[in-house]
């Protein structure tokens, strides 16, 4: 038998991977240089999250999908006129700074407060999916504590498949280590999943979809509530990008240790 469940997706928007990143300090703490001008998606492990979850709601009738998202409003519009097309949700946003240089807390706080007001929530039903990892606001831990500040106990990492049961529990694949999988049983929900990759391709564009989405992106994106995020007391004696760099030699019958350790010694010494 079908499940109704509830599914919101956390997702961040980040610059675009292929930019050149160049951290500076501003008058509000770290951040990037140009960064408001920098091209915009969504962040790719919380884009795999999206892309499962719009699957398990499509799987189970009356099932209900949410997008929480923190960012400048005039950066969520534009990522959405493109992620909008690829699958059916409701937007929640958050206006708020975009760079990964907030501390996970009060991120945290922001997206669990947020999620708490959605209208009709019912954590019983609750699957809160995200990116295992990010490439901003990476700290590993910002998925977990919105989790703990819903009360979820229930909380998986790495995840590149559920499985849903008829009696209500699914079965989950964790990555470890070796290439191999976890397979852990949950009696049922609430539950949070980290997303790695999962097994979804990502989807095609469907004008349909997008126009569909946008009668409701853009009236939430003008009711957006507005969040001032905590500096976590990060600093930068000196910054610098990355020297571009080749030596190539060729050896044949060297160890893996030796390999290593020469590696150490080359960075050792930058």
């Amino acid at each position: 038998m079908a499940q109704a469940l509830q599914l919101v997706v956390c997702a961040g928007i980040v610059p675009d991977p292929l930019q050149t990143l160049e951290p500076v300090t501003g008058p509000n703490g770290p951040g990037l240089k140009n960064e408001m001008v920098l091209p915009a998606v969504l962040d790719p492990w919380a884009a795999c999250a999206l892309y499962e979850a719009a699957q398990l709601v499509a799987k189970n009738p009356g099932s209900k999908l949410w997008l929480v998202s923190l960012g400048p409003k005039a950066k969520l519009q534009q990522v959405m006129m493109t992620v909008g097309q690829k699958a059916v949700f409701e937007l929640i946003p958050i206006d708020g700074p975009i760079g990964g240089f907030p501390d996970a807390h009060s991120t945290a706080a922001a997206l669990a407060e947020a999620i708490a007001a959605l209208p009709g929530f019912d954590r019983e039903r609750l699957l809160l999916f995200g990116g295992w990892e990010s490439a901003t606001r990476g700290a590993g831990v910002t998925l977990q504590l919105v989790g703990e500040r819903l009360g979820i106990t229930d909380q998986f990492q790495g995840v590149d498949q559920i499985t849903l049961r008829e009696d209500g529990s699914f079965e989950v694949l964790e990555r470890v280590e070796g290439g191999r999988h976890q397979v852990s049983v949950c009696a049922g929900t609430p539950a949070v999943l980290g997303w790695a990759t999962g097994n979804l391709a990502e989807p095609r564009n469907n004008p349909q979809t997008g126009m569909a989405n946008m009668r409701g992106i853009m009236p939430a994106l003008q009711k957006a509530k507005t969040v001032a995020l905590d500096g976590n007391g990060l600093r930068y004696v000196s910054v610098s990008l990355p020297k571009q760099q080749r030596e190539t030699r060729v050896e044949k019958n060297m160890t893996a240790d030796e390999i290593a350790r020469e590696l150490v010694e080359w960075i050792g010494a930058e």
